[in-house]
């Protein structure tokens, strides 16, 4: 018999893992095109903005004039790349093509229309009288905008179903290969066919992490995040698995091992598919439609079993069945024929329930939360060593059916008891994002468990066998990996459970990552340019007299969050992790578009032409705060170093923004009449009373 295949000669599999933005190496031009058109989209609408937003009487200077026509410029340029992004979508897909380049058509016109109303440069100069400009047709540029938006959306949409269709067309390519890779009878057979594959696999796995990137719903993200690492660590799995089917074909033990791998992948295939395609599961119970003394003669019951049982109800269930029931009051309140009195005693009766109900909540909570996580504390405390996992392994060498069933036995105890405290785990988890990763987790431990012995007696039966070797060795790292990835879990469930911050729907994303030589020589080079930006913000911010104005306030706070990055490059300061890196970023960011809107605020105190200079640098500053947020919220799986990188670099260029307004501010402030000079000490009372 031929000698079996490894990793490296069935080249499509090893490619799956660990490369590229979502942990695989495969690249689509559509994704690419997809995701360019978007990051267009952005400035094109801040662009738009400023122009609709601009004064009819504005003083026609020429540097009012000069900035106008550059506006015009750059939506009229954007819009150019807009087009070739769709017409090239457009020639890949026939069947949408006439849609998609109707709707380019449309955005190139509008472009157009907005760059000859704003061609206005001449129009101080005596032939330009009669030329029909942003100042004569105001409206023009307004139905343009809207027609450009609109032909912009109308592509994104179908290049969204694109996305879909392609999705779809390779996850039925996957299932065809995968029947055959079950029906395989020969080495140089298996060979072949794994290595398509792999190779549909990677490609697969890349759609479907740009797809996971771009939702918005955090709980898809989380279902689409399991979904795909069961489908990168099966992947491996089905390897080794099938190889020792076909090494030892009789072997009952090995076929239950592979059909177990093969049953596991066709379930996450189908759970990507229902998430692109948003189906809607059914069996959802209306409780609202219940009886007032029926909906409250089971919310004592329920309520009365929590002293048995704290897990026999979730709170949402709880809350929202008390919910309807005070929702069905509102027959007897709104009725006619309701008494004052008696009104007014069923809504102070309401209002007692929620605030009573919020309570035992609270209590519930915190009862629930040190139960489970003590739990899984001790736990994995316990099997930090893999005690069992190791003996399985010299039972399977030895050949030891006896010892065998004694470790299997212990292994499956194991088993059920992570399950259980996965189980709890996902009533504290607190984020419907950690709620799915604890469910993941679960039938990750149930499946895989199973799986580690089947292998094992797999092994035991044939002792000297190198494959049924390495298959255990690969279900067993699987299982190791999965207790990391719980001890994650369980400090990210700690982490929102005493509000320290948010839920990332991937936690591959929160292992440590340590980069290399030549990537901390990077990073620690990128975090000096930082250090001298915050050097020269410190020093903007120094020149005001004012140092409680608002805009002064955000500065100092983004210029200290900024040095903290700084530090973190020469590992020293507060930031330890990545992790605690990310967190701060996201703070970073929002007080970047909280500084936007008080220079906002301020600029209507200027004269037209100073204000559509600081709107213009305004508008510079709000896309890269949005896309430092969008990075920070990407997974890049095992990836780390260069999570951070982009970080870097991006909020780099806001703080270069940074000094710039500040210095920009500083001089027009300077210029206003000292009547106008309230806005300094006034801004912040307007911001406490509401009215800025």
């Amino acid at each position: 018999m031929a000698a079996s295949p490894g990793p490296a000669a069935v080249g499509g599999a090893g490619a799956v893992c660990g490369s590229g933005p979502s942990g695989f190496a495969f690249d689509s031009g559509l994704e690419i095109k997809t995701r360019s058109v978007e990051q267009t989209l952005l400035p094109l609408v801040s662009q738009i903005t400023t122009l609709i937003n601009h004064k009819d009487n504005t003083k026609k200077s020429d540097k009012t004039l000069q900035a106008i026509q550059r506006v015009g410029q750059a939506v009229n340029l954007a819009v150019g790349r807009f087009v070739k992004v769709g017409e090239a979508i457009a020639n890949e897909n026939w069947d949408l093509k006439e849609e998609i380049n109707i709707a380019c058509i449309e955005a190139k016109q509008a472009g157009e229309t907005i760059a000859a109303l704003t061609d206005v440069t001449n129009l101080n100069h005596p032939k330009s009288d009669g030329q029909i400009t942003i100042f004569t047709d105001k409206t023009g540029v307004i139905k343009a905008a809207r027609l450009l938006l609109s032909s912009v959306t109308k592509v994104l949409l179908l290049a969204d179903r694109v996305v879909i269709k392609q999705i779809i067309t390779s996850r039925n390519k996957v299932l065809a290969t995968m029947e055959r890779l079950e029906r395989v009878n020969s080495f140089q057979e298996f060979v072949q066919i794994f290595s398509q594959f792999g190779n549909e696999m990677v490609e697969f796995a890349h759609l479907t992490g740009d797809r996971q990137n771009d939702l918005k719903d955090e709980k898809k993200k989380a279902k689409m995040a399991a979904a795909r690492a069961v489908l990168e660590k099966c992947t491996m799995m089905l390897l080794t698995a099938s190889k020792t089917c076909l090494r030892h074909p009789s072997c009952e033990s090995a076929h239950k091992n592979k059909e177990g791998v093969f049953d596991r992948m066709k379930v996450a295939l189908d759970k990507v598919i229902e998430i692109v395609t948003d189906c809607k599961l059914n069996g959802e119970t209306d409780i609202s439609s219940i009886s007032i003394f029926t909906g409250i003669k089971e919310f004592k019951m329920n309520v009365e079993a929590l002293r048995e049982n704290l897990y026999f109800q979730s709170k949402e269930n709880l809350s929202a069945t008390l919910e309807a029931i005070l929702e069905r009051t509102e027959d007897f309140t709104d009725s006619a024929y309701t008494t004052h009195e008696h009104r007014e005693r069923i809504l102070e009766l309401s209002t007692q329930a929620r605030m009573e109900m919020q309570q035992l909540i609270s209590v519930w909570i915190q009862a629930l939360h040190s139960t489970a996580t003590q739990l899984a504390t001790d736990l994995l405390k316990y099997h930090a060593d893999h005690v069992v996992l190791k003996a399985l392994k010299l039972t399977g060498v030895e050949g030891n059916l006896e010892a065998l069933a004694e470790y299997a036995c212990k292994l499956s105890e194991q088993k059920e008891q992570l399950v259980e405290t996965c189980r709890l785990l996902r009533h504290v988890s607190g984020t419907e994002p950690l709620e799915i990763t604890c469910i993941h987790a679960e039938e990750t431990f149930r499946v895989t468990g199973q799986q580690i012995i089947s292998a094992a007696e797999t092994l035991t039966l044939h002792p000297s066998s190198k494959i049924a070797k390495e298959n255990l060795d690969v279900f067993c790292e699987a299982w190791e990996s999965q207790i990391n990835d719980m001890s994650t879990l369980l400090r990210e469930i700690s982490d929102v459970f005493e509000g320290r911050r948010k839920n990332n729907a991937n936690l591959k994303s929160l292992k440590p990552d340590k980069p290399d030589s030549e990537e901390q020589a990077k990073i620690a080079k990128l975090g000096l340019k930082l250090g001298l930006l915050t050097s020269d913000a410190n020093c903007e911010i120094e020149k005001w007299e004012d140092q409680e104005n608002e805009i002064v306030r955000y500065g100092r706070d983004m210029s200290s969050m900024a040095y903290s990055l700084y530090l973190f490059t020469r590992g020293e300061g507060p930031l330890k992790t990545s992790q605690d890196l990310i967190h701060q970023l996201e703070v970073f960011a929002a007080e970047g578009l909280k500084l936007t809107s008080s220079v906002q605020a301020f600029s209507k105190q200027l004269k037209d032409d100073d204000k559509l200079m600081l709107l213009l640098e305004i508008n510079k500053l709000i896309p890269l705060c949005h896309q430092l947020q969008t990075i920070t919220k990407t997974s890049l799986q095992n990836k780390a170093f260069l999570k951070v990188d982009k970080c870097i670099i991006k909020t780099r260029s806001i703080m270069a923004l940074l000094v710039q307004l500040l210095s920009l501010c500083y001089k027009l402030l300077k210029k206003l009449p000292v009547e106008n000079n309230r806005w300094v000490s006034v801004t912040n009372k307007d911001t406490i009373d509401g009215k800025t």
